[in-house]
């Protein structure tokens, strides 16, 4: 009887573990405002988890839709051509992020920088509540770009 009272207690603390850090990792799901320096663009972006439970975002919007000849913005950098015409308000810029309880932050990721065509390797983290910190690398951590996004 003691056996299965430490089983049964045993199961609930592995449950109750695995949903706070499910609640943990699930912090970053929603939608960010991007003011980008480098690009003089601002967007917004949603970040959703995937069927594998991985966390990815797409851009939903941008504040400037047009190129200055009046043409809609679409993704003409794009290293893919077949997704050169995807509009900028539906490109894909975060893939295959993995929550780690350890470091509390978002890992093994790439994001990718759709005004020169390129992805990178990338990790994400808050710094608060509402402010995500968002760095893109090339090899190591410490040859990248730190981005602050603001959490709607």
């Amino acid at each position: 009887m003691k056996i299965h009272k430490i089983l049964i207690f045993g199961i609930f603390c592995l449950t109750f573990l695995s949903a706070a850090a499910q609640t943990a990792a699930d912090k970053i799901l929603g939608t960010y405002y991007i003011s980008d320096d480098q690009s003089d663009e601002d967007c917004k972006i949603k970040i959703y988890k995937t069927s594998s439970g991985t966390y990815e975002g797409r851009i939903i919007w941008v504040k400037h839709p047009y190129f200055k000849d009046g043409s809609l913005k679409h993704d003409i950098n794009n290293p893919d051509p077949s997704k050169r015409n995807t509009p900028g308000d539906k490109i894909q810029l975060l893939f295959h992020f993995k929550y780690s309880a350890k470091e509390n932050k978002w890992v093994d990721g790439e994001i990718y920088d759709p005004v020169h065509g390129k992805y990178y390797k990338s990790k994400m983290w808050f710094e608060s509540d509402k402010t995500l910190r968002v760095r893109g690398y090339i090899g190591v951590p410490a040859l990248g770009r730190t981005m602050t996004w603001k959490k709607l």
